[in-house]
């Protein structure tokens, strides 16, 4: 509690909430508004009323001001007879929380400066979040100031948010913020107004149009928040129209200033100032719906009321065991994930698309996958036949034109359309399949939620059919949409459903298009686009395709998940329907021409959100160049190479202590959270055993571990093989859902994320996703612990080594350094750092914990952590494993005294935290293979130099004792069918030699396929990965064992190959080499010994002496 005294002038919607907050909070606040009845409210609420801003302001230390306009501001400051400056105290500050221009907020500072009151602190500090959390004290507020300011006030504006944000740049900047946040507000009511008067003159039923949208991509806050109140007829002024009057007048004029273009958002400014000009002006500004239902002004609450279809229609009469197959045309980014949550629903899919690559993606997903090599072969006996194709004429030609398929179907069969076609379309196919006698049943299913949704089988879909058509298809509806209520029955007969996809389109497509405009525009104000994503998509600006696009924009990834041809075609057909209906469409037909010029420029067949390189062109700016501060230019320090074990010999005396003993009994204590290791690749448990693994991470799953677990747990994310949006997408999910089934149980843990030892990875994008999930205000330091004595790699005086025979070599003198994707030229953690996270941090933001601070013991590692700064990185250096346990000890106790990290570290510091003693490798006898008759298994797709050298020395030692199946990389990656044949052969083969008990090895080719960039490389590895999966799904004979070389291969053995869920770690195969055993009744070779043999780890002969030793006698 505080008695701060406050001066509070604007006691408006917002103002009011939260000058009733702070004096709940205990503060002292003395409030003012023009209007005499909200002071009264507010004096029953507790506070004290002024009768001037003057009065106010008498010996208040804090003024907060939260009026309308700029005017306003400058006549509660700077009026002659009853302005507040002139009686401010002396370091008195001035809040400023009303969205006015930055350069408004410049001049103010001028003005102070020039009446000589630069003992004034002025606070730059918009607010963001509605009426109902300004009371709550939950709003967004952003601040910029000078760093005095900030440190004073950051009590009162942290008892005003829920999120703070910081934002760099000085006066001006948080404003700056707000507006991008403003052009996207105002931009998405006037959208949600245009779509819900469209959704009326389509006579759909405007409650269940709201219903499906809030849960498909065209949702946004502001539709969410809003069209409640259209429904209800209620333009009670929550937000008056007046204020985007005023907010969209900000935005534009700026724009203006700075030679900007923002067509959606003088588009949406035009229709506000119809609106007031209507005498909507001092209602709510939901209430500009109204311009689009002219005669009607309540014409959104009466379509309300119309009927809507009952739940009966989703009775199911057929299982998925009495529909035989089910064929599946349109294998895109969308279809894809369609079509494998219904091979993972049980159903048998025949899958067509006229490119190869995703067919032989959907063939990985095993199960009853088959391809077909025509439409007519899909549909060939298929019950229910699912066309997820581009465009109307391509729906046409595949079931009445080339493909033939309404001719093939059966008598009966079900027809399901998932893409966006024109409702009158639809009902034109619907009659042609009618016409054809054969009771073939149409459903019309456009479907919501982007790849991620569909992959996961979650997806939103919208239906409309007869009553027979739903009841036969809803089985294969459940399967990609995860539970009932993804599924909405729309009432009106096939079409109905499509008129609502066209209002989802027009909300989706216009957001796109303000997405891009806006954060565009906030690069040309020099803002730091990642920052302003990160904030606004969690405020009132935020939207599904903000959330889910920006990010792209961020990284110049233009990688066609939706291509822009798709929203070209969309709007396209939302332009022709509102025209049919003599709507005016006046954001979906700017939203269109910006989609228009971006095809003009070649962008058509790349993602959607690369529109915003219209901007980029016609402006001179860079959303992705300014996504991170101004990058510091360093140059990486050399350092020699050394000789091994003088340097080791050099250092030190090891700790003696039983620190493992002490760590024990620190983790048995219940209190101790339990330690979550998320492990990019399944090499991280090279260093354990008797602890688990999960390869899922579903909340169900976890809370399961959480229950039994000991010490704690692996999740293998794999998350190495992923793009950096993707793997921060993961790790999102899996910490969100961590976190969840740890409440859920009553659980606390902590989160290790375990990454290579030799620098490669998502760094820093992973540890900034977890300290995002965590709360960064609860972190006080990273921590970088790469050391990993198995695989000799040493961290010494700051610098990473990797041990080659006698040498130590600095990291970023090895191959490792080299990687196509993960690549870095530091070998000094300090530099690392730098160079991966750009401005991030300082040279002064590093805190080392050196080998000598570390032989000193415990309690001096204890010390220098609990000294370090909050934001510091510690660098840790370990020469032993002892080190590790000395560290992981005092880490331990820096935590018992309230510390928080996020770890980043190599195998070693997992084992050591959690008390694990190392044991020897284990035998063939311990495992009890050999009363096997099989061969073993050994499939590589590492391409490091280590596992090249390995691969050479198996073949020569085990020459015809070993059955090699080599894959021409190069040839196979451009052709399905020479994929198809060769695995045909693969699976056979090897089956043939492994039922002889002989020993087969897999291995690609050792000529590494690169594309154009990182991601490309990773594309084509994850191709290379899946002919892999695929032999692996077809070898049914039980191998001896099954050995995987690389990380990557590994995980997709473990969990696509093996379809392993949980297994657990038994102890290794070798030195630094995990062993796996899953013993799930539901995994593939059950209890089969997995060895996860990192690609580089080991000696020369290695992996041959250990085939060697496991090899049936007669092959010995």
């Amino acid at each position: 509690m505080t008695s701060t005294k406050v001066a509070f002038v604007g006691l408006g919607a917002m103002g009011f909430g939260m000058a009733s907050h702070l004096v709940k909070k205990g503060y002292d606040v003395i409030g003012y508004d023009v209007y005499k009845p909200t002071c009264v409210r507010f004096q029953q609420a507790g506070g004290r009323v002024a009768q001037s801003p003057r009065e106010a302001a008498l010996e208040a230390k804090t003024l907060i001001c939260m009026v309308t306009s700029s005017q306003q501001v400058d006549s509660v400051l700077f009026d002659s007879e009853n302005g507040a400056v002139e009686v401010l105290p002396l370091n008195a500050s001035i809040i400023i929380c009303s969205t006015v221009q930055s350069a408004y907020l410049t001049e103010i500072r001028s003005r102070l400066d020039c009446i000589g009151r630069n003992d004034i602190s002025l606070v730059d500090s918009p607010v963001s979040g509605g009426t109902v959390r300004a009371a709550k004290g939950t709003l967004t507020i952003l601040v910029s100031a000078s760093p005095g300011a900030l440190r004073q006030h950051r009590g009162i504006l942290s008892d005003l948010s829920e999120k703070l944000f910081i934002i760099p740049g000085g006066i001006g900047a948080a404003s700056n913020v707000k507006m991008v946040n403003q052009l996207l507000a105002g931009v998405h009511i006037a959208a949600a107004a245009e779509a819900m008067g469209l959704a009326v003159r389509m006579g759909l039923n405007t409650r269940r149009v709201y219903e499906i949208i809030v849960n498909a991509a065209g949702n946004s806050w502001m539709f969410e928040n809003r069209v409640p109140h259209m429904l209800d007829n209620d333009w009670t002024p929550r937000s008056a129209l007046d204020i985007f009057v005023k907010d969209m007048g900000i935005v534009t004029s700026s724009a203006r200033l700075q030679g900007f273009p923002l067509p959606l958002a003088s588009a949406a400014e035009q229709l506000y100032l119809s609106a007031s000009l209507s005498g909507y002006g001092k209602e709510d500004d939901s209430g500009l719906v109204r311009l689009f239902t002219p005669g009607n002004e309540s014409a959104v609450h009466d379509n309300g009321k119309l009927d809507v279809a009952t739940e009966d229609r989703l009775t199911p009469t057929l299982t998925p065991n009495e529909i035989k197959k089910v064929g599946f045309i349109g294998l895109g980014a969308m279809g894809l994930g369609m079509a494998t949550s219904l091979i993972k629903g049980g159903f048998q899919v025949s899958g067509y698309d006229l490119s190869p690559k995703p067919v032989l993606k959907f063939l990985s997903a095993g199960g009853k996958a088959e391809a077909a090599n025509s439409p007519t072969e899909a549909a060939s006996h298929a019950d229910i036949v699912v066309l997820m194709v581009q465009a109307a004429s391509q729906v046409e030609d595949v079931l009445f034109g080339s493909g033939n398929v309404a001719e093939r179907l059966p008598i009966g069969a079900v027809v399901i359309i998932s893409s966006t076609i024109a409702p009158s379309f639809a009902r034109k196919i619907d009659t042609r399949l009618r016409d054809l006698g054969k009771d073939l049943c149409l459903v019309d299913a456009p479907v919501s939620g982007g790849v991620a949704k569909a992959a996961e089988g979650l997806l939103t879909i919208i239906c409309s059919a007869t009553k027979t058509a739903m009841s036969k298809a809803t089985p294969v509806l459940l399967a990609m949409s995860g539970k009932p209520e993804n599924i909405y029955f729309v009432g009106g007969g096939v079409g109905a459903a499509s008129s609502v996809k066209l209002i989802n389109q027009l909300l989706a497509g216009v957001h796109i298009v303000a997405a891009a405009e806006a954060i565009a525009f906030g690069a040309k104000m020099g803002l730091e686009t990642q920052k302003v994503y990160e904030i606004i998509k969690n405020a009132a600006g935020g939207s599904w395709m903000f959330e889910n696009r920006v990010p792209a924009m961020l990284s110049e990834d233009w990688t066609p998940h939706s291509m822009l041809a798709i929203f070209v075609k969309d709007l396209s057909i939302v332009l022709d329907e509102s025209k049919r209906l003599g709507f005016p469409a006046s954001l979906t037909a700017a939203a269109h021409q910006t989609n228009l010029m971006g095809a003009s420029y070649g962008w058509a067949q790349e993602a959607d959100g690369g529109i915003v390189r219209l901007w980029e062109l016609i402006t001179g700016v860079s959303v992705s160049k300014s996504a991170r501060p101004q990058e510091i230019p360093f140059t990486p320090r050399e350092y020699p190479k050394l000789p091994l074990n003088e340097t080791l010999d050099a250092l030190p005396a090891e700790y003696e202590g039983d620190v493992l003993r002490s760590i024990k009994e620190q983790i048995s204590d219940q209190k101790t959270p339990l330690l979550v290791i998320l492990d990019d690749d399944p090499t991280g448990t090279q260093t354990c055993h008797d602890i688990s693994v999960l390869t899922v991470w579903d909340i169900e799953t976890l809370q399961l571990e959480f229950k039994t677990a000991e010490r704690g747990f692996f999740i293998l994310t794999n998350s190495r093989a992923f793009p950096p949006k993707e793997a921060k997408k993961l790790v999102e999910t899996i910490c969100q859902n961590i976190q969840n089934a740890a409440q859920a149980t009553g659980k606390t843990f902590e989160i290790v994320l375990r990454g290579d030892s030799t620098l490669r990875g998502h760094f820093p994008e992973e540890p900034e996703t977890v300290e995002a999930i965590l709360g960064k205000g609860n972190i006080d330091a990273w921590i970088l612990a790469p050391f990993f004595y198995q695989g000799g790699r040493y961290t010494i005086n700051d610098v990473h080594y990797v041990a080659e025979g006698d040498t130590l070599v600095p990291a970023s003198q090895t191959p490792f350094a080299r990687d196509a994707t993960f690549g870095y030229k530091s070998s000094n953690l300090r530099d690392y750092v730098l160079e991966k996270a750009g401005s991030k941090f300082t040279v002064d933001d590093f805190v080392s914990i050196s080998i000598e601070d570390i032989r000193l013991g415990i309690d001096h590692v204890t010390e220098k952590l609990l000294k370090a700064t909050k934001g510091s990185v510690v660098i840790v250096n370990a020469a032993a494993e002892t080190d590790m346990h000395v560290f992981a000890a005092g880490i331990l106790a820096a935590e018992q005294k309230g510390r928080k990290y996020i770890c980043r570290t190599g195998a070693a510091f997992v084992s050591s935290r959690l008390g694990i003693t190392g044991i020897p490798p284990l035998s063939a006898e311990s495992l009890n293979i050999n009363n096997t008759t099989t061969g073993g298994l050994i499939i590589a797709g590492s391409y490091v130099p280590k596992t090249t050298l390995q691969l050479q020395s198996l073949r020569t030692r085990r020459a015809s004792k070993l059955y090699v199946i080599e894959l021409p990389v190069a040839k196979l990656i451009h052709s399905l069918e020479a994929v198809t044949d060769f695995v045909s052969k693969a699976v056979e083969h090897a089956s043939q030699s492994l039922q002889n008990g002989q020993d087969v090895l897999i291995m690609t080719s050792r000529d590494l396929v690169v594309g154009q960039d990182p991601v490309s490389s990773l594309g084509i590895g994850g191709l290379v990965a899946e002919i892999l999966v695929r032999i692996m799904l077809g070898i049914e004979v039980r191998p001896r064992y099954v050995i995987a070389k690389g990380g990557i291969t590994s995980s997709d053995m473990a969990t696509k190959g093996l379809k392993m869920k949980r297994a657990v770690i038994v102890g290794q195969a070798a030195a630094g080499v995990p062993l796996w055993k899953c013993d799930e009744g539901t995994s593939r070779h059950r209890g089969v010994p997995f060895v996860v043999f990192p690609g580089n780890v080991g000696g020369e002969n290695t992996l041959a002496e250990l085939v060697e030793r496991w090899a049936l006698p007669k092959y010995s």
